[in-house]
């Protein structure tokens, strides 16, 4: 049940942190978050996901509906969810991105899906991680039923990412959030999380290492080279902006702080800042871990829309079966 799992934790990470996005961690210390709450910047009630969880479903609705990856298909659901409200919560989306929002705009002049996305090093925002997970859990079933190689696994996610940030850094981010959903995928029960982590890490870190072209923008990820000292690391070292290697960061550090899917999500919005993102990005991993069983109740009940998403997700679970 993982796109159950996976997509349900981005959905309510989305949703816990929207209230105190932009909001200091000093400022989030006053009032933390405790339960799922309405309000924040944009005044949503509880329960409503923002751009992350919306591009998260417009990604995987057009996997599910083209049966893979399909570049322009996914470009024109942007368009819709930017122009027209699909996917959102309410019928109007909010929160968009600026190298996000820029994308879509080249996407609409060229009509070409390998050129639209920011190329620049200022293009590194954390935009695409927070909505590449579908991707990421069709290549890795796809992988470990040997119908895709690794190096294909790691094309298609590469490309995802480049539809809106095409920049080196944001694709090796996309990379080893890969890396470490396929490695919970097929370890999870049978190993401590943080092992798992650890071993997803150290194969994204050998993958890259063996590409010279991304050799160097790989240094920027070397914190999570050794997650044992990331642990350790102090609160006020860990930084929750949003930038594509602090968000990766925060991500896993909240993972290896906490052992159930509640406080490790807490602890995650808590940091503040960009906070539905490292909700989202936290959250997906954290549900593929500990199951959509493990979310609680009272989060799942107030998510607009639960229900079409949960037919979306078991459509997805019979399409990965086929």
């Amino acid at each position: 049940m993982e796109w159950l799992d996976g997509i349900f934790g981005v959905v309510t990470g989305d949703a816990l942190g929207d209230p105190v996005q932009f909001e200091s961690r000093r400022q989030v210390a006053l009032h933390p978050v405790t339960a799922m709450r309405g309000g924040g910047a944009y005044s949503m009630p509880a329960g409503a996901w923002t751009d992350d969880g919306s591009m998260t479903l417009a990604l995987l609705a057009s996997i599910c509906e083209k049966h893979g990856i399909d570049l322009d298909d996914i470009c024109e659901r942007f368009i819709d969810w930017n122009d027209n409200g699909a996917y959102t919560p309410f019928g109007e989306a909010f929160d968009q991105g600026g190298c996000t929002l820029a994308s879509i705009e080249r996407y609409k002049r060229t009509r070409d899906p390998k050129t639209c996305g920011g190329r620049s090093e200022r293009d590194n925002g954390n935009g695409s991680l927070m909505r590449i997970l579908p991707v990421c859990i069709y290549c890795a079933r796809k992988e470990q039923k040997g119908e895709m190689s690794a190096e294909k696994a790691l094309e298609e996610i590469h490309a995802v990412s480049a539809l809106t940030h095409a920049h080196a850094r944001s694709k090796i981010g996309c990379g080893l959030y890969g890396f470490l959903v396929g490695t919970i995928l097929e370890k999870k029960g049978s190993a401590p999380l943080s092992d798992i982590l650890q071993e997803g890490m150290e194969r994204g870190f050998s993958f890259y290492e063996e590409r010279a072209e991304y050799r160097q923008e790989l240094s920027h990820y070397d914190r999570l080279r050794d997650l044992s000292a990331l642990k350790d690391t102090p609160s006020e070292e860990i930084r929750s902006s949003g930038y594509v290697v602090d968000t990766l960061e925060a991500t896993v550090w909240a993972l290896l702080q906490e052992e159930t899917f509640e406080k490790t999500l807490l602890r995650a919005v808590n940091l503040g800042d960009d906070a539905d993102t490292v909700g989202a990005v936290t959250g997906g991993l954290a549900g593929l871990y500990y199951g959509y069983e493990s979310i609680p109740k009272e989060w799942l009940l107030v998510i607009p829309k639960r229900e079409k998403i949960e037919v979306l997700c078991r459509q997805m679970e019979e399409e990965t079966k086929a």
